[in-house]
């Protein structure tokens, strides 16, 4: 009887060893939840935040560049075209009350040829030489770079050139304006 006690408890623990053993049945499938989002592009222009142009004499003139202005154009568009703009404020110096003051019309800008392109399409400076500088306003935006064509995304830079046409009856002191360029 012993033995026949033993047997059955060794085959009951065989059993449940077994039943234990079992793998889990598998799903034939099964779903997850997936979730991505696409941003809307953007159309943007970034510039140096300070420039020193030099200094000069009334009568004369200061040439000086004004770094590296950036569109950076991220709207994967089919017509990828954009148009850069620039207007600059008055200059004044704070040495005397009130201030003296250049005009935005005294002061010349060229862009010059791009420094760097990426995409496709045409980029076109809006003064490629120093002969076609034309004078900035504070009204009137004068086009700095154009894209034209192109599809997807693209930034152009260049490094314009300002030429301050000190006026004769300038006098000594550190003039400050600011010049801002626009993209649309």
């Amino acid at each position: 009887m012993r033995t026949a006690k033993t047997c059955l408890a060794a085959a009951a623990a065989a059993a449940m060893v077994g039943f234990l053993a079992t793998p889990a049945a598998a799903a034939p499938s099964d779903t997850t939840d997936t979730t991505f989002e696409v941003l809307a592009g953007t159309l943007d222009v970034v510039t140096p935040p300070t420039a020193d142009l030099g200094s000069g004499a009334p009568g004369g003139t200061i040439t000086g560049q004004l770094g590296s202005v950036t569109v950076d154009d991220s709207r994967a568009a089919d017509d990828a075209s954009w148009t850069a703009t620039v207007t600059a404020t008055v200059f004044q110096t704070g040495t005397s009350s009130p201030p003296e003051t250049v005009d935005p019309e005294e002061i010349d800008y060229w862009s010059g040829a791009a420094t760097a392109t990426t995409g496709t399409g045409t980029f076109t400076p809006g003064q490629a030489t120093a002969g076609d500088a034309a004078p900035l306003s504070s009204v009137t935006p004068l086009t700095a770079f154009t894209h034209s064509g192109g599809t997807g995304g693209n930034t152009a830079t260049w490094n314009p050139t300002l030429v301050v046409n000190v006026p004769l009856d300038s006098i000594a002191g550190t003039y400050t304006g600011t010049v801002t360029h626009s993209v649309a």
